[in-house]
């Protein structure tokens, strides 16, 4: 039959046709403006925004090294008070409610930045901290002495997550040798606290009996803390600064993510590298590249996403398809060809060593850490452009999915079998993140790879069994790199 469309009095049409050429609009509309944004290498970039802990944490930096910059603080400081919210405090998405680290981090910043804890949003934010409790009750990631424990031991570095690893490291060097922030102002958050810190018993409320072990345990090793021998402690810091070092990843960073940079900076300080010193010059312009200044306003992103975002845009520009295999689809995938990690030094391998490389990164360089959903989104972008050229790639990627899966038949982000949950309960992982196990998300990622090569190996069939054990009651799946449920259900069911 026919198409119909029905008229209104107005001479609009609100049929079939109208709606159909309208979204077909849209999408030109979209692929254009998609396109515009092209670097000309081949490459998209957008900003990464995340909450404001970590603008908040760029101000205490540039405090603890006494190396302010006061034009950009006061960008940032703007930033950080147009994002309060209504309750007094500061989320950690839009519209989000209150959370407590993240607001203590942000009233210590302003107030860092010159504001004066008797202007309304100052007051407003001290009045929402104490009415949760006060300052206590925020997230720690300290007490670190994982870096010299052999690897069979049940808190060996390699049994939590890369961004965990690359962050503890370099921390541990700053818990073991207690260096004094340069803080030139003297800035204190004491009026957060409802109990004088230093007299303060209880950071750390008992979740389950083996948190209360793992908090016993701390205890005891406060307590002999006084009594390890200069030349173990000497050897600790020697091994930490060994290990972060060869992985500082020039003006990209350690991990490529802020809040090991942060750290890696700081220490870099504390071990007396001079601010001279390539390391630390490097390590300093990694975190200036990931600013971004608008106007008066300023803010820092976690991490910067080039690979990600044209390994989508490549897949959404096939998918609209009007042009075909573009010039501008194939700069970007040739872009994306040369990026994936094939030989290099990775974390990944310490429990791979035998596996062949074939990842990509989330950033522009990250060699130790290749992921697998930024991999199986570019192989996908790669196999359907059915051109010669990308086959080699696109089977190396397949190789290394179906090696790097989890015993449970699951894909994790960055390594498999990063479950050992008992971690969990250790003090310092009241975070939420100390972890990498398999999601349904990335495993809906990898599967959907495979399934477009055509595999029939036992690895996707593990796979789909994992998702189907992982739905929900409510008939969803959780996402962890996304909207939570919202984006599992998405992966899973595309």
């Amino acid at each position: 039959m026919p198409k119909t469309t029905v008229k209104r009095v107005d001479d609009t049409y609100l049929g079939e046709t109208f709606f159909e050429e309208k979204l077909k609009q849209s999408v030109v509309r979209a692929r254009e403006a998609l396109l515009a944004l092209q670097h000309p290498e081949g490459y998209w970039c957008f900003e990464l925004e995340a909450d404001c802990t970590i603008p908040a944490e760029y101000i205490l930096m540039m405090h603890y090294m006494d190396e302010v910059d006061e034009e950009l603080q006061t960008k940032i400081a703007h930033y950080l008070r147009e994002h309060q919210g209504n309750h007094g405090g500061w989320p950690l998405f839009y519209g989000g409610q209150f959370d407590m680290s993240c607001s203590v981090k942000v009233y210590y910043a302003l107030k860092m930045a010159g504001d004066s804890v008797n202007a309304p949003h100052m007051v407003k934010a001290r009045e929402a901290i104490l009415a949760h409790g006060g300052a206590v009750r925020s997230n720690v990631f300290t007490r670190m002495t994982l870096a010299l424990l052999p690897r069979w031991f049940l808190f060996h570095i390699n049994k939590v997550s890369y961004w965990s690893r690359t962050v503890m490291i370099p921390l541990s060097i700053l818990c073991s040798l207690k260096p004094k922030a340069k803080n030139p102002n003297q800035v204190h958050i004491h009026e957060l606290f409802t109990n004088p810190p230093e007299e303060e018993k209880n950071y750390f409320p008992i979740r389950s009996r083996l948190n209360y072990l793992f908090l016993q345990l701390d205890k005891l090793g406060r307590f002999l803390e006084p009594f390890i021998p200069k030349g173990i402690r000497r050897q600790a810091v020697e091994r930490a600064e060994e290990w972060f070092v060869e992985r500082l990843n020039g003006t990209d960073g350690l991990g490529a993510i802020f809040p090991a940079m942060v750290n890696a900076h700081e220490a870099l300080a504390c071990l007396d590298y001079p601010p001279e010193h390539p390391y630390r010059v490097s390590t300093k312009q990694a975190l200036k590249n990931l600013l971004v200044v608008n106007g008066d306003s300023a803010y820092c992103q976690p991490c910067v996403s080039p690979i990600w975002d044209t390994g989508l845009a490549c897949l959404a520009l096939q998918e609209e398809g009007s042009n075909g295999v573009t010039e501008e689809i194939l700069r970007a995938l040739d872009w994306l060809k040369n990026r994936q990690l094939l030989d290099e030094s990775g974390d990944w391998r310490q429990n791979n060593p035998d596996l062949k490389g074939g990842g990509w990164a989330f950033q522009f360089s990250n060699s130790y850490y290749p992921d697998l959903d930024d991999t199986a989104a570019v192989a996908l972008a790669l196999h359907q452009t059915q051109q010669e050229r990308y086959q080699e790639s696109v089977q190396r990627a397949a190789n290394w999915i179906c090696g790097m899966q989890s015993k449970n038949g699951g894909y994790a982000a960055f390594d498999s079998d990063n479950s050992y949950y008992y971690l969990n309960e250790i003090p310092f992982a009241d975070h939420g993140a100390l972890l990498d196990p398999p999601t349904s998300d990335v495993s809906a990622r990898c599967a959907t790879l495979l399934s477009q090569l055509g595999y029939q190996g036992p690895e996707l069939t593990r796979c789909l069994d994992f998702l189907l054990k992982e739905q929900e009651e409510n008939g969803s799946w959780f996402g962890r790199w996304g909207t939570n449920n919202i984006y599992g259900t998405w992966s899973v069911l595309t």
